[in-house]
């Protein structure tokens, strides 16, 4: 039986009515976005036209980069849209739709900095076996897993939307559509999604949380094992951009999605909410980039290249 829906669109939360505080916000949002677009790009061309940057680790940046641009175009143009028109106000098909990509891109992301730690663990825990282990092939084999299998989690949670019927009211308390916020405007008992997104959910994040938790295990286990302290600090500084980026990644979702939304908490909520949509996939490449010499040097040799 097709679900049928008493309201055809959904009303998200207007971040501001002040014309002055739009104008700000507005600003702030699009050069967030543009930066964001701009630096995984930047990031993306290096890691394809620089030789010495096609590596097994570069080549999974280049996809995080990519994933991150994805991931901020899902809800940063809506959101410049809707503070320029004051519109905030989204079709039901069109609210889905989002909620599709934004768990895909996140979903992928999650994948693969399981495989970053996983590229790390194999670098310092077994350097001689590195080249053999992590071939081209291999690489390519993950990768394509983790861009398949991102597809899981969004189609069976969307294909379960199909049974709720929405009957309103229709008010999203969030700038942007996310599972949580559609299913308290469902008339429909959502007990079978709540279990769905939950287990499927729990399950594949957590197999991603436990690869990721057992490589930085061996990894610390291995660096300590280092008598020297420069020869600690060059092991160990190969694979701190990763542990930054995934200790913001997992502290933005934890916040989110499993600390309860109160009304103490609503206005930090959106803060953490902002900052994981549009501030986290900015931080990303500014991390790799001004900790890593590889990446600096590339770019230096590129701009340099241009200017002569």
């Amino acid at each position: 039986m097709k679900n049928q829906t008493s309201i055809s669109s959904v009303l998200l939360l207007s971040l501001s009515d002040t014309p002055r505080t739009i104008y700000v916000l507005f600003t702030i949002f699009l050069l967030i976005y543009l930066m964001t677009f701009l630096s995984n790009f930047l990031i993306i061309l290096l890691v394809v036209t620089c030789a010495h940057l096609h590596t097994p680790m570069y080549f999974f940046l280049g996809n995080l980069a990519f994933l991150d641009m994805s991931y901020s175009s899902v809800t940063a143009p809506r959101l410049l849209y809707d503070l320029s028109t004051q519109h905030w106000s989204m079709s039901l098909p069109d609210c889905i739709a989002q909620i599709f990509f934004v768990v895909y891109f996140g979903s992928s992301e999650v994948y693969l900095l399981s495989s970053m730690s996983y590229d790390r663990y194999v670098a310092i825990c077994h350097p001689l076996h590195y080249s053999k282990i992590m071939s081209w092939r291999t690489c390519t084999q993950m990768v394509s897993l983790v861009w398949s299998s991102g597809f899981l989690a969004p189609i069976v949670f969307t294909l379960c939307l199909r049974r709720l019927t929405f009957c309103g009211p229709n008010f999203i308390h969030n700038f942007f559509c996310d599972l949580p916020h559609l299913f308290q405007i469902s008339c429909t008992d959502t007990s079978i999604n709540v279990l769905l997104v939950v287990t499927v959910g729990g399950v594949l994040g957590m197999a991603a949380l436990v690869t990721t938790f057992y490589s930085y295990v061996k990894i610390f286990r291995t660096v300590l094992k280092i008598r020297t302290r420069h020869g600690k600090r060059k092991a160990f500084s190969t694979c701190t951009s990763h542990l930054t980026v995934v200790f913001i990644y997992y502290t933005s979702i934890t916040f989110i999605y499993f600390v309860p939304n109160t009304s103490n908490l609503f206005v930090l909520n959106q803060v953490v909410t902002v900052i994981y949509t549009l501030v986290t996939p900015l931080l990303n490449p500014l991390i790799y980039s001004l900790r890593n010499k590889d990446l600096k040097a590339a770019l230096q040799r590129t701009f340099h290249r241009q200017l002569l």
